[in-house]
Parts: structure tokens; C-alpha cells; sequence
């Protein structure tokens, strides 16, 4: 199930510090890839899950919606803080949407890119 973890951020005059010290004591996954995502028009991203990638998700900018449903549960989570990290597990079968203007979403992954490792067939709605 798909979960949120609060980041370690320092707050001063100068601005804000948000650090992701010691990933791999931190999220469930040593990291293999990482991507972005950024100028996102009206579009829905992701509309999958994985067989094996675990993903961590942070809004480093801006704001997006995640919709997650994990065969049991279907829950959405407001990325709008850059020290919100959400943990998407193999079960999370997730889509992003409503990104502001000005939103890039950061996202590691356990596993290098593997397009047989895509499962994009949703859970069906009636949980």
C-alpha cells in the first residue's frame, strides 16, 4: 500500500533545506533510476504498476495529485510539500494528474527501466 514519508527539512532565513540523507535506510529500496517529470499539460501520467519496481515520488515543485488503488484500497495523495516522499509499492497501480504549471515530480526507482515490468491493466472499480 502506497504511504507517505516526512523528509528531514531544515528551515531558516535563508530558505528551506530538505535532505534525503542515507536512502537506502530511508526508503524500502536501494535506487537504480530516477526520473522526472515536468511540464505537464491537462494530461494523466503513470495509469500503471510494476511487477517488481518500488517507486518513491516527490513534487520537488509545484503540485500534483497521485491516485493510487492497491486492489483493496484506492486513496489520493496531495504531493504540494517537497518534503512529502510517497512510497508506491509493486501493488500500487497509480496515475499523476493536476499538476500546477510549475510542478516537476522526482521519482527513484528500485529497478533500471524494463518495459515488461509495466502492468497497465487497472484493478477493477469495484472494491
Amino acid at each position: 500500500m502506497a504511504y507517505l514519508l516526512e523528509l528531514i527539512n531544515f528551515k531558516d532565513s535563508r530558505g528551506n533545506l530538505t535532505v534525503l540523507d542515507n536512502a537506502e535506510r530511508l526508503l524500502p529500496f536501494k535506487i537504480k533510476r530516477v526520473f522526472y517529470i515536468y511540464k505537464v499539460d491537462e494530461s494523466i501520467r503513470g495509469g500503471h504498476r510494476h511487477h517488481e519496481t518500488i517507486q518513491a515520488a516527490i513534487c520537488i515543485n509545484g503540485t500534483c495529485v497521485v491516485s493510487n488503488n492497491d486492489g483493496e484500497k484506492k486513496e489520493e495523495f496531495l504531493l504540494d510539500d517537497p518534503s512529502k516522499c510517497l512510497i508506491l509499492e509493486t501493488r500500487d497501480w497509480h496515475k499523476m494528474y493536476q499538476f500546477s504549471k510549475d510542478a516537476i515530480l522526482i521519482v527513484f526507482a528500485s529497478t533500471t527501466f524494463d518495459s515488461s515490468d509495466y502492468i497497465f491493466q487497472p484493478y477493477p472499480e469495484d472494491l
